[in-house]
């Protein structure tokens, strides 16, 4: 798949879960909760343990439907190590040109972590895939659609603090998608299953209509 055919599938959904857990086994089982529940796009942050090695086994046992990527990427030499188990996307939460370039480089997307219009741009002017909003507790729905008026082209991924409750605000305002962790995990399989089916029903129904838009 071509760079922007992996963007657009790992933030089909508009939100992808990120899986951050101090075992190989702890990793896995989540990621294979989250899967069973009907998410498609896992972020394995590289601070859990064996995380690469994670990212190998989930990348062997899914289809290519389940987009597997890594998060936590801070240079060139974790997003090389990323990209060689299998990550088909990379998230930092922070602006490395060096990240941008080593995914580009073996074709796979980027998504830096960025806190302010400024950022952003420099961002998109490297060529990032999508931006990763963050921490996005610090910060307000109405705050995203501000910097939107501005920067209309500016993809956003508001991550760090997102809830099942406030993630349609994000994605009313503007965001393309939501990075959410424990937010998602919690509970048993039944309760994970429940909640991930009642959250993607309400991120579809936030998303903005042509119509809606065009009046702003």
């Amino acid at each position: 798949m071509y760079r922007w055919e992996i963007t657009r599938t790992a933030l089909e959904q508009r939100v992808f879960a990120i899986i951050r857990a101090d075992s190989y086994e702890r990793v896995t089982a989540t990621a294979d909760t989250l899967l069973g529940a009907g998410i498609t796009s896992l972020e394995i942050s590289l601070t859990s343990a064996h995380a690469l090695d994670a990212v190998a086994t989930l990348r062997r046992e899914t289809d290519e439907e389940c987009v597997i990527g890594a998060g936590t990427v801070l240079d060139e030499a974790s997003a090389r190590a990323a990209i060689d188990a299998g990550a088909r996307f990379l998230v930092s939460p922070a602006l490395d040109a060096e990240v941008i370039r080593t995914g580009h480089r073996y074709g796979v997307p980027v998504f830096p972590g960025v806190a302010t219009p400024t950022e952003m741009v420099r961002a998109m002017e490297l060529g990032a895939d999508a931006l990763k909003l963050f921490p996005a507790s610090g910060y307000a729905p109405g705050w995203l659609k501000d910097v939107r008026a501005a920067l209309p082209q500016a993809p956003l991924l508001p991550t760090g603090g997102v809830t099942v409750k406030n993630a349609p605000e994000w994605i009313a305002a503007g965001a393309v998608a939501c990075g959410m962790g424990s937010a998602l995990t919690e509970g048993d399989r039944e309760a994970v299953a429940k909640r991930v089916t009642a959250l993607l029903q309400r991120l579809e129904e936030a998303v903005p209509s042509p119509s809606r838009r065009s009046r702003r």
